[in-house]
């Protein structure tokens, strides 16, 4: 089979967080380049748990025959453990659960900043042609009052006497890293700015709010809310959003930083759990509100954060689906699962 042409072509890329959601279906992509075009694609794959990564990425599937699988945390990462050449990196690992920035909020950040740099280490000895740092939306901290569409300059109150906050602290420090890591070594790092992403590949067991949605949809319950969720949401559907990361590996400014949202999916929680009560569920459950004393469920705090997609769109990046066409999505790969 001949090979279609692919910046990737022959490539040596490496995955963070590939037994995860985004990193996985990011790995999933390459693959399938290998397959469809005999592109001729190798992944190194960093992983915390190497049984788990064996599951998914078994070596009994030819699929698979091109991933090496390398055991060990982030933060304990050496270069010289990967002796192999590098060209391409994309940095999804973190921790994405709320009840444990509470529960370990040191390991959180040990994991986003320390493991960050590790890899921005690594990125500098193998002399990589691009890499991409999946950050979040979080990073902008509390946007207190409604400012229009947030540009990527343009940062909002982040509270340091609270051990949730070591997740946005931690991206904002990571984020640092990879610019001083381009200024005083030339690392080519781009930084995508990440909405809550959900659709296609989300674990059923995922315990994120969107995910909570769409199980009681399949369930046939009431959504639950234990907050007023009066904070702005942002979202983007998962196959677009793994189009903006190439599409930022690619075409990105060094250095620079990209939202990456559908502005139309924009809304406040309360209105998506609307949303999914009446349109999705064809108003067979509908939204309770129970909410505790405290926050223990390690909720961020509101914010009124609409974030612009301008800068990623102008690299020719342009998102397809709506939140009607997300839950569809969802749902109907929860039950599959």
């Amino acid at each position: 089979m001949s090979k279609k042409r692919n910046i990737y072509n022959d490539s040596t890329i490496l995955i963070t967080g590939a037994t995860g959601f985004i990193g996985g279906l990011i790995a999933e992509e390459l693959l399938s380049l290998n397959s469809l075009n005999d592109a001729g694609i190798k992944l190194i794959l960093p992983v915390r748990n190497l049984k788990k990564a064996r599951e998914k990425y078994s070596s009994d599937d030819e699929k698979y025959n091109t991933v090496t699988l390398v055991e060990t945390s982030l933060e304990d990462l050496r270069p010289d453990v990967l002796d192999m050449p590098i060209d391409y990196i994309i940095h999804c690992a973190s921790t994405t659960t709320s009840s444990v920035m509470l529960s370990n909020p040191v390991e959180v950040a040990d994991g986003i900043v320390l493991g960050t740099k590790n890899i921005l280490e690594l990125a500098r000895r193998k002399k990589i042609k691009s890499m991409v740092y999946l950050s979040s939306m979080e990073a902008y901290g509390v946007i207190s009052s409604d400012c229009g569409l947030i540009t990527e300059n343009m940062l909002g109150d982040v509270d340091i006497f609270s051990a949730r906050s070591c997740y946005p602290l931690g991206k904002r420090m990571a984020e640092h890293y990879c610019y001083i890591y381009y200024k005083e070594y030339g690392v080519p790092v781009k930084i995508a700015r990440l909405a809550q992403v959900f659709g296609y590949g989300v674990s059923k067991d995922d315990s994120r709010v969107f995910a909570q949605f769409a199980r009681a949809v399949i369930n046939n319950q009431d959504i639950v809310l234990h907050t007023k969720g009066l904070s702005m949401g942002n979202y983007c559907e998962s196959k677009d959003a793994i189009r903006a990361i190439f599409t930022i590996l690619e075409k990105g400014e060094n250095g620079e930083a990209y939202n990456v949202t559908n502005e139309e999916n924009t809304m406040r929680i309360c209105d998506m759990a609307n949303l999914v009560a009446d349109e999705i569920a064809g108003g067979r459950i509908k939204v309770i509100y129970d909410i505790p004393d405290s926050n223990n469920f390690g909720y961020a705090r509101d914010t009124q954060l609409r974030m612009s997609s301008e800068k990623l769109r102008k690299l020719g990046w342009n998102p397809t689906k709506n939140l009607v066409d997300m839950y569809k999505d969802l749902i109907e790969y929860m039950k599959k699962q």
